[in-house]
């Protein structure tokens, strides 16, 4: 590398690249800085601040707290961030996330939120992820009845999981919001607003050679009756309301922070 630096010193048309006439004053004034940088010091100095081929304009940044140039894309990204957070926590309705929803309490582990209930002969535990579980249809869906056309409510809407546990044994659910009220068993006069899409039984830990059911094809009034056994473990239709509030909260908040985050990576 420091053989490769001094066959370019030795140019005689490096003196050549910065002429006033094919730079601006502040380019040529930095351009004639560097060639006496590279007479008065040792060839192998030659580093990223001092190369002649720039890859990108950096102007000084007006931040007291910063130690390096931004470039122009940085300072613009930093003042969207900013009018982005104020905007986002002026939109927030909530913010304390509750400890606990219907005897059940909440629990937060990153984007893992679990609820746990006990009693004393079963232990219930519910647990999601709130990534990637905004409803993107709700974010572009237009009120009909609004004539403003007001953009509907962005709601986090998480598949869940269901375990009921009693000594060494685990009944599982695996569940997940239906995109509209409706029956998913038998009797067409329920009105549920999440299913179950799958169900299984194992001891101890489990694992990949457990068998599981898909929700859908079971018999439909097993299928009733197992939403009942939810309903009767406080797992119900008002419950499930409150758990989309609660990871729609989550979840905005968790947004918020991770504007605030880039925002203070962008300015270092």
């Amino acid at each position: 590398m420091n053989g490769i630096a001094r066959s370019v010193i030795r140019l005689p048309s490096l003196k050549n690249l910065v002429k006033p006439g094919k730079l601006s004053a502040a380019n040529a004034q930095t351009g004639r800085s560097l060639w006496s940088q590279v007479q008065q010091q040792p060839p192998k100095v030659l580093t990223a601040s001092s190369s002649l081929v720039g890859t990108r304009e950096q102007r000084p940044c007006t931040c007291l707290s910063c130690r390096f140039a931004h470039t122009k894309a940085e300072k613009e990204l930093v003042e969207f961030l900013a009018e982005e957070i104020v905007a986002e926590k002026k939109a927030q309705k909530l913010k304390t996330i509750p400890t606990e929803i219907k005897d059940f309490k909440v629990s937060l582990n990153g984007a893992e939120v679990t609820l746990t209930k006990t009693t004393s002969t079963e232990r219930i535990t519910i647990s999601f992820n709130i990534n990637h579980t905004v409803d993107s249809e709700s974010s572009s869906e237009v009120e009909s009845n609004d004539d403003k056309g007001d953009v509907g409510e962005i709601k986090s809407k998480p598949s869940f999981e269901i375990d009921i546990r009693r000594g060494n044994q685990t009944l599982s659910f695996g569940c997940s919001f239906n995109s509209e009220p409706g029956a998913s068993g038998m009797d067409d006069s329920y009105s549920d607003i999440f299913g179950i899409d799958e169900i299984t039984l194992y001891e101890g830990e489990h694992v990949e050679t457990v068998y599981s059911v898909a929700g859908e094809i079971i018999d439909g009034y097993l299928y009733d009756l197992l939403m009942n056994y939810l309903e009767e473990k406080g797992i119900s239709n008002e419950f499930a309301e409150q758990m989309v509030e609660l990871s729609t909260n989550y979840e905005h908040t968790a947004y918020i922070g991770l504007l605030e985050g880039l925002s203070k990576f962008t300015t270092k």
